[in-house]
């Protein structure tokens, strides 16, 4: 039965957040919290469940996965990643001990999104804080992704497993090898943090704290140690540092890639520069926008408007002033962006600037083609040409985004929230930003909203990290039947 092979992969990864969590705890040790109970708790249920799906499943670990079971995989190790990556905050007392949050914030954590249901983090004891982080830095670039870089051989379904994975609308591969492609995501990923990590501590941060915020700019993720997010660290040089590296985690990781291999015409990447204009002209407007606010200090405003613009178009979520409290143009803006995201093959969500990019040259063409009709032309980027199946793969996207953004936002209001928390609370979490406008702005949680709102914030976060159409095939008449008939 191939779904035992399944059973066997969920089980390795269940062992591997067991140890993960090992390394949180370590935190812990010595330092008087609490947490070390809660930690111990869910170590040993995590482990217990993961070596249990190891040894029952083993005798089929060389089967070979369907289509279907690589997409249903990949779904479900999203799912159970949430469920026992949220018992040490189920477990601790601190949290509250409900397992809706409990699961809410782990999700929110290994998605990216940032959302929090926890009043103040600066609360917690270190290790639970560590493990927020690290949700964040494991979920940047993919639980899967990890997987095909670690393990030898992981099945002929490595293809689609690391494309339904990797965000954007094509999952370009480095190397013919899926296992290399996947080892190079990781090792710029990590090469990255390090930097990162080092810079932000000669900025003055001690190591915690350099290596939480470090663990959660690179994934886009933006859970701080602190309720105040990066405003509390009342450091310039240290949001210097975050906003360049926040735009880095926006960028493709194939342009860092070919870098390496000494191919500088990446720099000249259509993509690379529709998304650094956005972000430049967002910055600007704002910045204009927010001067009174700032007394007239237009470093001040720079500085806060290219920190909000690169936090919330990267959907890292920090948040470095409360931009709820801004003028309506800025915080529209701010809403836009949350739609448009970072590049495709970044660490960021959204729609992705690509897909708006060829989007718009999708209408220009079929605008041309109103007064050309026998006119053949190609939609291009980068000089190639770009396939009609990619283009109805996007349009279709784009149209699915749209829809679930709209039904979640009238769903959210029938739950008596207003309409522009609503709307931000769809869209963070679709985009997976993090904080929102309204009830949810910056210096609030999503505490606020009812349970039924978080069951399906936690749905969209999830379709949002998987591009909606790795979630939305399970539910396909064919792929519930050939899992059925297995």
């Amino acid at each position: 039965m191939h779904r035992r092979k399944l059973f066997y992969l969920l089980g390795i990864m269940l062992l591997f957040l067991a140890l993960m969590m090992v390394l949180s705890a370590l935190w812990s040790v010595g330092v008087p919290g609490g947490d070390r109970l809660s930690f111990l708790k869910s170590i040993l249920i995590t482990a217990a469940a993961g070596a249990l799906l190891f040894f029952f499943a083993y005798p089929s670990r060389r089967e070979q996965l369907s289509l279907a079971e690589s997409f249903t995989l990949v779904t479900l190790a999203w799912l159970l990643a949430g469920f026992f990556g949220g018992l040490p905050f189920y477990f601790y007392s601190g949290t509250g001990g409900a397992m809706l949050d409990a699961f809410f914030e782990a999700l929110s954590g290994f998605t990216t999104t940032g959302a929090t249901v926890i009043a103040d983090p600066g609360n917690l004891p270190r290790g639970l804080l560590f493990w927020r982080a690290l949700t964040q830095w494991l979920g940047g670039m993919g639980i899967i992704v990890l997987f095909l870089a670690v393990l030898p051989r992981f099945g002929s379904r490595s293809t689609v497993l690391y494309r339904a994975e990797l965000p954007g609308p094509v999952a370009e591969r480095f190397v013919p090898r899926i296992s290399e492609t996947a080892r190079w995501l990781w090792l710029i990923y990590t090469v990255l943090t390090f930097l990162q990590t080092l810079l932000l501590i000669l900025c003055g941060l001690n190591l915690f704290d350099a290596l939480a915020h470090a663990f959660t700019t690179m994934p886009t993720g933006g859970f701080s140690t602190y309720n105040a997010s990066v405003a509390a660290l009342n450091n310039p040089a240290a949001e210097v540092v975050m906003i360049i590296f926040m735009f880095l985690a926006g960028v493709n990781f194939t342009i860092y890639f070919r870098l390496i291999k000494g191919d500088g015409r990446v720099l000249k990447s259509e993509e690379l520069r529709f998304y650094s204009a956005v972000l430049a002209a967002a910055a600007v407007l704002i910045a204009i926008d927010i001067a009174p606010f700032a007394g007239g200090n237009i470093l001040l405003s720079i500085r806060q408007s290219c920190f909000q613009v690169v936090s919330v178009a990267t959907t890292t979520g920090y948040a470095s002033v409360d931009f709820d409290a801004w003028p309506h143009f800025s915080r529209m803006v701010l809403l836009s962006l949350m739609f448009l995201g970072a590049c495709g093959g970044s660490t960021g969500g959204g729609l992705k600037q690509i897909r708006l990019l060829l989007l718009f040259r999708y209408a220009r063409r079929e605008l041309v083609r109103l007064v050309h009709p026998s006119a053949v032309a190609a939609v291009k980027l980068d000089g190639e040409a770009v396939s009609e199946e990619t283009m109805r793969g996007i349009t279709g996207f784009a149209f699915l985004y749209i829809l679930f953004f709209a039904v979640t936002t009238l769903l959210l209001c029938w739950m008596k929230l207003d309409p522009t928390t609503a709307a931000s609370a769809a869209a963070s979490a679709l985009g997976n930003v993090g904080p929102g406008l309204g009830m949810l702005g910056p210096r609030f949680t999503y505490s606020a909203v009812p349970a039924a709102g978080k069951v399906l914030l936690c749905l969209l976060m999830i379709m949002g990290r998987l591009e909606i159409y790795t979630v939305l095939v399970l539910f396909l008449p064919e792929s519930r039947r050939f899992l059925r008939n297995k």
